[in-house]
């Protein structure tokens, strides 16, 4: 096994990154040169491998009043999941060492060629970075920030485990993905729904698939008689409404993108100490699978965004910008 670290480039002064001018549509993801920031006290700089897309990234940046709730402005840059290498270390840094991969979350300005992260910052202030463990590359571990928190705190709400049915609805998306398989871990039978063709994609991730739309209920009763003993909205409200029908408690319903009266809902920030730390670790370890359904160059990063926002993708999308394999790999 190959143990040596990525080389370290000259630190550059000079960087691209993905601008919006205006807050709208895809089409309005310009790429620009920009100064490339420096690492100060307490930060470390990474020159990012690859970015992995969320639906968020582009609902923050869909009109000016959502923008201004999530604190942005403009000029505003995008996207929030990222992977790569430290290449400028700050001063009083001693976590990390330029060299290290890295990856972690920094709140609508990771779509770039560097990102200067706060080391003791979180994913929506300062941004956060976790070590990158051998064995995942870049790509893969671009993915895991968001989607992964936000499946570790939906999970945390309803705590499903051996003898449980979970409801996840929205299954195929890229939260999907990991609360299937997180949950699976623990124990629990799944039952996901989903178009008609994301049925193989969610028998792939250990899912019984199930078709959204009239007539859920029933198709649920008739697939689990003995009751759905938890439920997860990861879309909208249908799987609260279908749960609700079916006699599953409201403590044990949760939602990530729908705001209900009795509903616990979960945010990804609210994700236990270490759960990202843990999903790396499944990933690495081969017991949980990140389908990565496909990649851009980020100069097709309008086309990117439009896949991902169409919600009909299997798995995760991701942009390249020095899109590098784990050294530990070969």
């Amino acid at each position: 096994m190959n143990t040596q670290r990525p080389s370290v480039t000259t630190p550059a002064t000079v960087s691209r990154a993905i601008l919006l001018e205006s807050f709208g549509g895809p089409e309005l993801l310009r790429l620009r040169e920009v100064p490339a920031p420096q690492a100060g006290p307490g930060q470390i700089r990474v020159r990012v491998s690859a970015a992995g897309l969320n639906p968020m990234d582009w609902f923050m940046t869909s009109d000016a009043e959502t923008a201004t709730r999530f604190g942005l402005s403009l000029p505003s840059r995008f996207g929030t999941d990222y992977a790569g290498v430290v290449d400028q270390v700050g001063d009083g840094v001693t976590e990390f060492a330029a060299g290290d991969r890295v990856f972690g979350g920094a709140l609508s300005r990771a779509v770039a060629d560097h990102v200067v992260i706060d080391v003791a910052g979180t994913i929506a202030v300062g941004g956060d970075a976790h070590r990158t463990p051998d064995g995942i590359d870049d790509r893969t571990a671009a993915t895991l920030a968001i989607a992964g928190c936000t499946a570790a705190a939906a999970l945390a709400v309803v705590n499903p485990g051996p003898g449980d049915t979970l409801l996840i609805g929205g299954a195929g998306g890229g939260v999907g993905v990991f609360a299937v398989q997180l949950a699976r871990l623990a124990g629990a039978r799944v039952i996901g729904t989903g178009s008609a063709t994301s049925a193989d994609a969610l028998r792939a991730l250990g899912a019984e698939p199930v078709t959204y739309g009239d007539g859920l209920v029933d198709r649920l009763r008739a697939l689990a008689p003995g009751g759905i003993a938890a439920a997860i909205d990861l879309f909208g409200t249908e799987t609260v409404h279908a749960a609700r029908e079916l006699g599953v408690p409201d403590e044990r319903i949760t939602t990530i993108a729908a705001r209900i009266d009795g509903i616990t809902s979960a945010n990804g920030a609210n994700a236990a100490p270490g759960a990202i730390e843990e999903i790396a670790r499944l990933v690495a370890a081969g017991q949980l699978r990140v389908p990565i359904a496909a990649t851009f160059p980020v100069e097709q990063i309008s086309a990117a965004v439009q896949l991902q926002a169409g919600r009909h993708v299997h798995g995760k999308v991701v942009i390249d910008l020095h899109f590098q394999s784990s050294p530990d790999l070969s």
